[in-house]
């Protein structure tokens, strides 16, 4: 299939930022939703995982007596506390080989595969362009792949070319899709990393850009090499140190005002996070502007979906920029969102921001606008140098076609979010049914009607007797009995995947 050839219709669009979770039961099925996994399975898993660097609780192996009931029963449970802790892991949750394991359904394509074949057809029109290496695993996305290049005629100088595939958020027609990722490249701005080449074909979009030996901001914080997996260079950094105020506050305010230039120019973002954010010098630079035009989730997508108020791209950059500058502070992402309280931090203006994004009342009640951001004291006296003019003029037609694509991911949002609203209540409610105390209660008032109950109909049956014949013996009346206690509501479990 040539690169520019029309893709099989009927593909599925998953949303792979959405959190799975795991359920073992005891019995197999061959339900939909249940697989089955041998431990042997889940020892092959945990040594793919090794990479990340990270102390995993999988329980270890037993060859004699590993059929007795209570090991069993000890090995159900200390592997579902393993499956607690891979998929409550934001970043492990999201890689590919646990979406394999608990997913093998909806995650069963070599990616890789595929992107080498596109690359490959991409090559045979270009020939100017030479694959170096492939650089595997360097993102965090399944479905975007990654290859050092360079120019044959400049054999020293290299280059990134990333290839990626349609997400569930991909709103544009082909037409307007492929018009505005070959605009990329036009694209100038001096916090903007520039794209060398870009074309698009209606199921995915191949990119170059110049390769930087320095990597991006969350290389620099987590002291990493650029070329090495995501997992191994973000899982588990050996020194955790957040930088120094004066860098915090210089970009800071550059990701601001690109943000702000984004927005005034109505191009969605979306997709802020440290690993997109290049490094060139002591400037930072935004990267993959096109994932908005893809469709893909952002990678903070399962934070900010369960909060109503954050339903803009607008406010999702800012509060994207909240985690991103957490980082930057502390040298590792925040435990949990919304965060109670913050640690010591350079200065209270950072403490100020911070609350400002990722509090519970921040997060309750909405984000601040990124001007109002540029207007607080961490980043209003930052002074910026540069001669370099921002450039990027997009077309009229294709400004409404951004503005109603941007309109359909926010609508998605806000259906998801009340989704996710819904099912809370329902748990919540669930839960307090479910509870001691409510359980008391129902067994009291179980008791009370079987009283009354009894009571009813003992004065029934000496009515009765009382008007009878006075016929003792012709037969023996109905022993009393009471009604049996009410049966508690049955709950369906939903066990997602596994």
């Amino acid at each position: 299939m040539a690169f520019m050839e029309k893709p099989p219709a009927g593909k599925v669009l998953l949303d792979d930022t959405v959190p799975l979770t795991a359920a073992i039961e005891a019995s197999q099925s061959l339900q939909s939703h249940t697989i089955v996994r041998r431990y042997s399975d889940f020892d092959l898993l945990n040594n793919s995982l090794q990479i990340a660097g990270l102390s995993l609780p999988l329980p270890p192996k037993k060859l004699i007596g590993n059929m007795d009931r209570e090991f069993i029963a000890e090995r159900q449970k200390g592997l579902q506390n393993y499956l607690n802790v891979i998929t409550t892991n934001h970043i492990l949750s999201n890689c590919e080989l646990v979406k394999k394991f608990l997913d093998p359904n909806n995650y069963s394509a070599n990616y890789t595969e595929i992107a080498l074949q596109q690359v490959s057809m991409f090559f045979r029109s270009e020939p100017k362009w030479e694959v170096v290496e492939p650089l595997k695993d360097i993102g965090w996305r399944i479905r975007k792949k990654y290859f050092l290049m360079k120019i044959k005629n400049q054999p020293k100088e290299r280059l990134v070319l990333s290839w990626a595939d349609l997400g569930p958020d991909k709103y544009l027609s082909d037409k307007d899709f492929q018009c505005l990722i070959k605009l990329l490249p036009s694209c100038l701005h001096p916090y903007i990393y520039r794209v060398t080449f870009a074309t698009a074909n209606e199921s995915s979009t191949l990119l170059i850009r110049m390769f930087n030996e320095k990597g991006t901001l969350k290389d620099l914080i987590y002291k990493a090499k650029p070329k090495d997996p995501f997992l191994k260079k973000y899982c588990n950094p050996k020194k955790i140190q957040g930088l120094e105020l004066q860098q915090i506050k210089t970009y800071g305010r550059q990701i601001l005002e690109v943000l702000k230039f984004l927005h005034d120019k109505g191009f969605p973002y979306g997709h802020l996070h440290a690993s997109n954010v290049m490094l060139d010098g002591d400037t930072c630079r935004l990267l993959d502007l096109e994932n908005s035009l893809l469709g893909l989730p952002s990678f903070y997508r399962s934070y900010f979906s369960q909060f109503r108020k954050i339903n803009t791209l607008e406010s999702v950059d800012v509060h994207c920029f909240g985690h991103l500058l957490y980082e930057m502070t502390y040298g590792r992402p925040p435990d949990s969102v919304p965060v109670d309280s913050f640690p010591p931090a350079p200065s209270m203006a950072v403490v100020a921001v911070l609350e400002s994004t990722l509090s519970c009342e921040a997060c309750k009640n909405g984000m601040p606008t990124v001007s109002r951001l540029l207007q607080m004291p961490l980043f209003s006296d930052v002074l910026l140098t540069t001669s370099e003019k921002p450039q990027f003029k997009i077309p009229t037609k294709l400004k409404e076609a951004l503005r109603i694509a941007k309109e359909c991911i926010e609508k998605r949002l806000i259906e998801e979010q009340k989704q996710i609203h819904q099912h809370r209540r329902l748990t919540r409610a669930q839960s307090h049914h479910g509870s001691e105390e409510e359980r008391k209660k129902r067994k009291i008032l179980a008791r009370k009607k079987s009283k009354r109950s009894a009571l009813e109909n003992s004065e029934e049956h000496s009515a009765k007797y009382s008007n009878s014949n006075n016929s003792a013996g012709s037969g023996a009346s109905s022993p009393l009995t009471s009604p049996s206690s009410p049966t508690p509501p049955s709950t369906s479990v939903q066990h997602a995947p596994f």
